[in-house]
C-alpha cells in the first residue's frame, strides 16, 4: 500500500483535491488514472480510500469511498525534547527514524551550549510527513516550536520525566527506569551537552538524570537510542 498525506481532510469529506505538486506525482510519476484507488491519511489517525475521478497533473481529484479511524498502536505518549544539531541533516535523520520507531511529540530545545538556534520547521515537517507515509502510519508526530530550555522547564509535563546528560554524576540507566505503558518525556542536549545549571534546573523540576550507555553519543544518536529504549521496554 502507498500512503498519501493531506492534513485538510476531515472524517466527513466526500472529495479530495490534491495540490499541484502531489497531483503531478500521482498522475505523471505513479501513472495513476481515473478509477484507480488511493489511500490517504490526514495525520490524525484517519485512513481514507478514494477513487480518482479526475487524473489531471495540475488538479487531481478523488472521491472518498471509505474512511476509518485507525487505532493507536501504543497506550502511552512519547515526547522527546531534543536540542538542534549543528548540522541540520543530523536532526532530520533523527526525525525520520524516531517517526518510524514511534514518537508523538518533538520539541527542539535551545540550550546554553546550543550552536544552532534557528529552526527550519517547514523542512522538518516534510521529513515527518515522508517518514509517516513510508512507515504506513496514520499519525504524524507533532513538531513543537523551538523553545529556550528554561521556558520548557516552566511548562507542565505529565508522566515519566528524564534528562540524559554526560556529566560524571549519579545517574540511572534509562532502560531500567522506564515503566511500561506510561507517558514519557526525555530531554536530549546539544553537542556540548547540557550545562550544569540546566541539569540542576531539570532535577529541581523532578526530571531523573539517566545514562544511555557506556559511550558518549551524538545528539541525534542519543535521541534515537532513547526513543528505541522506550519502544523496546514496552514490547517486552
Amino acid at each position: 500500500m502507498q500512503l498519501f498525506y493531506n492534513p485538510d481532510i476531515t472524517e466527513s469529506a466526500s472529495q479530495i483535491v490534491f495540490p499541484k505538486e502531489e497531483s503531478r506525482h500521482i498522475v505523471k510519476v505513479l501513472r495513476k488514472t481515473e478509477g484507480d484507488l488511493l489511500h490517504i491519511t490526514n495525520g490524525f489517525g484517519w485512513l481514507f480510500t478514494a477513487k480518482i475521478s479526475v487524473a489531471d497533473i495540475k488538479n487531481c481529484i478523488a472521491i472518498v469511498t471509505d474512511s476509518q479511524k485507525q487505532p493507536k498502536k501504543r497506550e502511552y505518549l512519547v515526547h522527546l525534547a531534543v536540542a538542534p544539531t549543528k548540522m541540520n541533516d543530523r536532526y532530520e535523520w533523527f526525525l525520520e527514524k524516531a517517526t518510524e520507531i514511534g514518537i508523538d511529540t518533538i520539541t527542539p530545545i535551545i540550550c546554553d551550549n546550543s550552536e544552532r538556534r534557528i529552526i527550519k520547521t517547514e523542512r522538518f515537517e516534510k521529513i515527518l510527513q515522508a517518514a509517516m507515509k513510508q512507515s504506513l502510519s496514520c499519525y504524524k508526530p507533532t513538531l513543537q516550536e523551538a523553545i529556550v530550555f528554561k521556558d520548557f522547564m516552566e511548562q507542565p509535563v505529565l508522566g515519566q520525566k528524564f534528562i540524559a546528560h554526560c556529566e560524571e554524576t549519579d545517574k540511572k540507566s534509562l532502560k531500567k527506569e522506564i515503566k511500561p505503558n506510561q507517558d514519557i518525556t526525555i530531554l536530549i542536549g546539544p553537542e556540548g551537552d547540557f550545562s550544569v545549571k540546566e541539569i540542576k534546573q531539570a532535577i529541581q523540576s523532578q526530571f531523573i538524570p539517566v545514562s544511555l550507555g557506556n559511550t558518549r553519543l551524538r545528539t541525534e544518536t542519543a535521541a534515537i537510542v532513547a526513543c528505541h529504549s522506550v519502544a523496546f521496554v514496552n514490547e517486552t
